[in-house]
């Protein structure tokens, strides 16, 4: 195999212009085109718009080519770890008498159920909210008429936080042994597009995670795990010989159980678990995240300013970008979660929230693109804004404390305002050019009542320096709604070098325990942990 790096090619090229440019690389059309392994677009010259690409191929020459280019950097041997899963039980059963448990069914908690079950371990896998298929219409349900069930929102359910939003898979972990290789491909198995496999910045897009995770779970239980929905929990004790645990369910059914091994996968927003967990010592700590707003422009600014007006640009998917800034304050101000052609969507987990996410659907041919616009804020803001008193759990509080502000400014909507009505201090009462493009109930508002005063500045400073960078994205009548409190976990469940916490047999993972921060993170967290369950198993086999 060879891979070939550095092919550039205008964007509308032929496939025949794509295939001369790799015989060009190679000096030769003795070759089979193997796979893609990366397309992404340089729009840095806005009248010569390029597609890069690395691809993998075949030939009889090979070692003639290698060894005739053994100084260029653009042609070599690839060498990439392919990633294999390092344990397996199958057959030897009668060594764990306990199967491990994954309390959540995101990204982590399922990647970590699948590789457990793959492994032979027949994991059970809890979930508060509903499958996807029931939790859609939940979902849809509360975006129209603002009422919301608890357990099953855009935050609970099969797929957690990340099957409401853009289904983004670029990451920015390191990966050595090619575990995001891996998640990639499980995704691509499940039904997800081939594209995610090559694409720089891959999506599948919420109208195609749906399926994915379906399958996900069907693979589950072929072979041999299980999945309960509309399962809670509620109690969770360190043991002599392992972990016991509670589980309540919808329709007033508990479970009380044991187990020697635990994966806690509980998400971001799982705010009555951190309280049990804190309540009964469960090591854990205050942890920093961001909160702001979100921002809205048609999508066809934000693709005017990154592609310019050719008749190219055209061809291009829409848009994206990625912005930071340092406020004069010191403030890290950044985008976050941006969604091409996407939508904002209503994203409370409880009764009394104003919160709001984004999303896109594979297509990204939405009106508008939308990405949050926050600001990091730390332990010491939260006891500064007076939640010292619930001492690690400050940040969670002052999550709250936010959202309920926004609830209430929204009269039970989701507060929303033009960019120039929020710097003015103002409720908004009309659109101009931007038409808000939001699933779920939505209404003018004085949004800069919804977040503390240094947030505020730090976001007007933001998206005016933006502006600098971005022709139209400080435009009077861009849209913001508000709040986007939900970008990380409030507190980190704290793990040693085994990924263990001090509760012997408890595997803290993925975002809501602190250690991931999207879906490809979270998965990969997951696998990572499914490794550590199993090399405890075998030194804890009883």
């Amino acid at each position: 195999m060879i891979r070939i790096n550095g092919i550039k090619l205008p964007v509308g090229h032929t496939d025949a212009e794509f295939h001369d440019a790799i015989a060009k690389k190679l000096h030769t059309d003795a070759y089979n085109l193997e796979r893609i392994v990366k397309q992404s677009v340089d729009a840095r010259d806005k009248g010569n718009l390029l597609y890069l690409y690395s691809v993998d191929v075949s030939s009889p020459r090979e070692e003639i080519i290698l060894r005739k280019n053994s100084n260029r950097n653009d042609i070599m041997l690839p060498n990439e770890k392919d990633y294999c899963f390092p344990f397996d039980f199958s057959g030897t059963s009668d060594q764990v008498n306990e199967r491990p448990v994954v309390i959540g069914a995101g990204p982590a908690g399922y990647f970590a159920a699948l590789y457990l079950a793959r492994a032979g371990l027949n994991p059970i896998v809890y979930e508060r909210g509903n499958a996807v298929e029931v939790r859609k219409q939940d979902v849809e349900n509360f975006w129209k008429t603002g009422v919301i069930d608890p357990s099953s929102n855009v935050s609970f359910g099969e797929g957690g936080a990340g099957t409401f939003s853009d289904g983004k898979l670029n990451t920015g972990i390191k990966d050595k042994e090619g575990r995001i290789r891996a998640v990639i491909r499980d995704f691509v198995s499940f039904g997800a597009p081939e594209s995610i496999s090559y694409l720089a910045k891959p999506h599948i897009g919420t109208d195609c995670l749906f399926g994915a995770l379906q399958k996900m779970r069907e693979e589950i239980l072929r072979l041999g795990g299980e999945i309960h929905f509309g399962s809670c929990l509620t109690e969770l004790h360190e043991e002599a010989d392992g972990i016991s645990y509670r589980i309540e369910s919808k329709d007033g059914e508990a479970i009380n159980g044991h187990t020697n091994a635990l994966v806690l996968a509980i998400g971001h927003s799982a705010r009555d678990t951190f309280t049990m967990l804190h309540k009964n010592r469960i090591p854990m700590e205050a942890k920093a995240f961001a909160c702001g707003l979100r921002i809205e422009h048609r999508a066809d600014v934000i693709n005017r300013g990154q592609y310019g007006t050719g008749d190219r640009a055209r061809l291009l998917p829409a848009a994206d970008y990625k912005f930071t800034y340092r406020s004069t304050e010191g403030r890290s101000v950044y985008s976050f979660c941006m969604c091409p052609g996407g939508y904002v969507v209503a994203a409370a987990s409880g009764t009394s929230q104003a919160v709001v996410n984004g999303m896109s659907d594979h297509a990204r041919d939405g009106v508008n693109s939308n990405a949050a616009v926050v600001v990091g804020v730390t332990p010491e803001d939260f006891f500064r804004e007076g939640y010292g008193d619930h001492g690690i759990l400050a940040g969670m509080y002052f999550q709250e404390a936010m959202e309920r502000r926004a609830f209430e400014i929204g009269e039970g909507s989701i507060p929303v305002s033009t960019f120039a009505d929020f710097e003015q201090g103002q409720a908004s009462t009309k659109c101009g050019s931007v038409t808000p493009q939001i699933r779920g109930l939505w209404k003018f508002s004085n949004l800069k009542n919804c977040l503390p005063p240094y947030v505020n500045h730090a976001i007007i400073e933001g998206v005016r320096y933006y502006g600098t960078k971005l022709s139209g994205y400080d435009a009077p009548d861009a849209i913001l709604s508000g709040v986007e409190t939900r970008t990380s976990s409030p507190v980190r469940i704290l793990r040693n070098e085994h990924l263990m916490s001090d509760a012997a047999g408890l595997f803290p993972c993925g975002e809501g325990a602190g250690y991931a921060g999207g879906i490809t993170s979270a998965a990969v967290d997951g696998i990572k942990v499914a490794e550590a369950v199993c090399r405890h198993l075998l030194k804890h086999p009883v």
